[in-house]
């Protein structure tokens, strides 16, 4: 396998040059089942200099605190009804990438969901981020950076600048585990950026001129699928071949 990626390698630097508006395969396609997956939580952001939630208004707060209390063997007077100003709710999503692994880090981005006039200043408390499947993927902590604010004057005027409601924590959430992925599994197809047949058929017979006959075929004028080895290793050298192919796109309505 591997003297055949070898002659691959060959055969693509003695290839005759493409027309100019020829673009890699990479850049035209996605695999599928390699993409990011979404990630949200529900938390809250604490330390905050008198511009939480009012607690009045917004009992899930109280409700919220009152839990993460309990987690640590503490638990409120019965009736209690804590006026916590410097408590926000919020709620924070991230982007999971593809082949992220337990270990690694993600920015992440958190949102007030309650009447907190701003976060800055606060830090988030541990929270668990779930994907669409309610598993626990990350786990999220931190100081945010805020790049809004708002000021009030003694008149009652108010001057807001971007939205300090809204934060960031950069590498503020650590993967717990993979997200699931088909990479691994059979054979190989490839979706293409902006679906085309005449796209879709040149980038077959190209993969197939480089790598023998039947080797890919087009299902569609928006998938390519391709036969590739099974084995990691090999699998990952494959396809760092054929993603490097370039291909003359098809021309688009007039």
């Amino acid at each position: 396998m591997k003297r055949g990626l070898l002659i691959c390698w060959i055969l693509l630097s003695l290839t005759a040059p493409l027309p100019a508006g020829a673009q890699r395969l990479k850049d035209m396609a996605s695999i599928a089942g390699v993409r990011s997956n979404q990630l949200i939580g529900y938390g809250l952001v604490v330390g905050l200099d008198g511009t939480g939630d009012q607690t009045t208004q917004t009992p899930f707060t109280v409700q919220a605190f009152n839990n993460m209390l309990k987690r640590f063997g503490i638990t409120p007077p019965p009736g209690a009804a804590p006026q916590l100003k410097n408590v926000a709710a919020v709620s924070i999503h991230a982007e999971l990438p593809p082949f992220a692994k337990p270990g690694q880090t993600i920015d992440i981005t958190i949102s007030s969901i309650g009447n907190a006039k701003s976060l800055r200043g606060g830090s988030l408390l541990l929270t668990p981020l779930k994907g669409v499947d309610g598993n626990i993927y990350a786990v999220a902590q931190g100081n945010l950076v805020v790049g809004g604010f708002g000021a009030e004057g003694a008149d009652g005027s108010r001057i807001t600048v971007n939205v300090p409601s809204v934060g960031r924590i950069p590498n503020g959430a650590m993967v717990e585990r993979p997200a699931p992925s088909g990479f691994m599994q059979g054979d190989l197809v490839f979706n293409l950026h902006r679906p085309d047949f005449t796209t879709a058929k040149r980038m077959a017979d190209r993969i197939n001129d480089l790598l023998g006959p039947e080797v890919a075929y087009a299902l569609d004028g928006g998938s390519v699928k391709v036969s590739a080895p099974l084995d990691a290793s090999e699998r990952v050298s494959y396809l760092s071949v054929i993603e490097n192919l370039e291909i003359e796109a098809g021309e688009g309505p007039a």
